[in-house]
């Protein structure tokens, strides 16, 4: 079920959106600036079906949505694609999130696979991780800092072997 569109507006530490209804909701997420989105079904039964509308929309949340679609776009050309191996261990879906990196990021849907191989629980786990992390280790706050993390995990930011991977994610326009 889809409702309709909702104005999102940072209130103090809590971001109130309203729902179209009448209705205001509290996120408990940090926020940085104003997200226009469509409150989608999010179920474990829409979790379960990888991109159940067939439209790219990424959680909002401190990494713009230029900068996931760039990094979506390095990891799998924005496809669910599965699990792969990845340095002695799986990446898997959108965003190439392994078993670890879904952990620090709260475990959101079902489990792991499914999340990965789902565009709103995947982008959501990202958000997630770059608000645990980004300001814990000093990161900057733009699309280089959250991009090296995400590929370097919690100190990407600082670790130079993660440059060659932010250069890739340039050439996508970021």
């Amino acid at each position: 079920m889809k409702l309709p569109a909702a104005l999102c507006i940072v209130a103090s530490a809590a971001v109130l959106c309203s729902s179209g209804y009448g209705e205001t909701v509290e996120v408990k997420e940090t926020i940085l600036r104003f997200y226009e989105y469509e409150f989608n079904n999010t179920s474990d039964d829409a979790v379960n079906k990888p991109n159940a509308d067939d439209r790219l929309e990424f959680a909002p949340g401190i990494v713009s949505q230029k900068c996931l679609q760039c990094i979506c776009n390095v990891e799998s050309q924005c496809k669910p694609i599965g699990c792969r191996m990845d340095v002695g261990s799986l990446s898997c879906g959108y965003f190439q999130i392994k078993l670890g990196y879904w952990t620090d990021c709260g475990k959101p849907g079902p489990d792991w696979k499914t999340c990965a191989n789902n565009m709103q629980c995947a982008s959501k786990c990202v958000q997630n991780y770059m608000v645990r992390y980004a300001r814990h280790y000093g990161c900057p706050a733009t699309c280089e800092g959250y991009a090296r993390e995400h590929n370097g995990g919690p100190r990407g930011c600082k670790n130079p072997n993660t440059i060659p991977y932010w250069k890739r994610v340039q050439k996508q326009g970021c």
